[in-house]
């Protein structure tokens, strides 16, 4: 873990979401919505709570992060790069080919990706394989994953929390991204999710609720849980803003999986240099 102050952390997510907007432009394709409205809780992740080494990205004590909600790649690149993981210039060859930057996070490609991830509802599955695997080899790792609100319409995803009970696996912390929308548009539309800290604290998790885009509460929840040993896993509902930062990207489900034109591109950044209200 770094010693890393709430300042800081809030100017990192400034920068991580300028590199992902950058990068899904020069692509011309990509996912800014939902890494927009991820950028804070992977600044706090990154840049505080997890210990990673960008010098030995296998190192074996290291905590692990599951992106599951895979599209949202740019804002992990974002984070590696910032981190020290892969060089700055590098990952504005999203989605080239050849380029280990690709549409989803592919373990084999890029350092510092734990697992490939992209096909929505398995990646928590592997985080609570990764959970068990530490828990038997009694190490102390973490393992903390990031799901979206649409991806737990999956099955699969409630199967993973069963198991994630049954194993008793306090390593595990969820963070699911609550931005409200998917491709096709409000989640409550497409099928209601209904009250998701209810359901994970009906299923057995230790759960809460915080707004994702406060920093203070980021870090204070995750402090609270780090000191949480009591056999349950954790988890985190972070009500989001898709879009977060851009103002003509916020809650548009159009910017799910869109790139912005030059004028478009230009007026983001010029937003998101301004920073983000407090």
């Amino acid at each position: 873990m770094q010693q890393t102050s709430v300042e800081q952390l809030k100017q990192h997510a400034i920068e991580l979401r300028k590199t992902a907007v950058t990068m899904v432009y020069e692509a011309q394709s990509g996912h800014p919505g939902g890494s927009l409205s991820a950028a804070d809780v992977i600044s706090a992740l990154y840049f505080k709570e997890m210990n990673v080494d960008p010098a030995n990205p296998k190192w074996e004590d290291r905590d692990r992060f599951v992106l599951s909600k895979g599209h949202v790649a740019p804002i992990q690149y974002a984070a590696l790069a910032l981190r020290g993981f892969v060089s700055n210039e590098s990952v504005y060859t999203l989605r080239q080919y050849g380029s280990p930057f690709q549409g989803h996070p592919d373990m084999k490609k890029c350092p510092g990706i734990d697992i490939s991830t992209g096909s929505l509802g398995q990646g928590l599955s592997c985080a609570v394989g990764m959970a068990i695997a530490g828990q038997r080899d009694e190490k102390d790792y973490r393992v903390f994953a990031m799901v979206g609100d649409g991806e737990c319409q999956e099955g699969q995803i409630w199967e993973a929390i069963q198991a994630a009970v049954k194993y008793k696996l306090d390593n595990l912390i969820v963070f699911v991204d609550n931005n409200r929308l998917q491709i096709d548009g409000f989640c409550e539309d497409v099928m209601p999710l209904l009250d998701l800290e209810k359901k994970f604290d009906a299923f057995g998790f230790d759960t809460t609720r915080i707004d994702g885009h406060n920093m203070e509460q980021i870090v204070e929840t995750l402090d609270t849980f780090a000191k949480q040993k009591n056999g349950k896993p954790k988890c985190i509902v972070c009500d989001t803003v898709k879009g977060k930062g851009v103002s003509y990207m916020e809650d548009q489900a159009a910017w799910h999986g869109t790139a912005p034109n030059k004028e478009e591109f230009e007026l983001a950044i010029k937003e998101l240099e301004g920073g983000l209200p407090v």
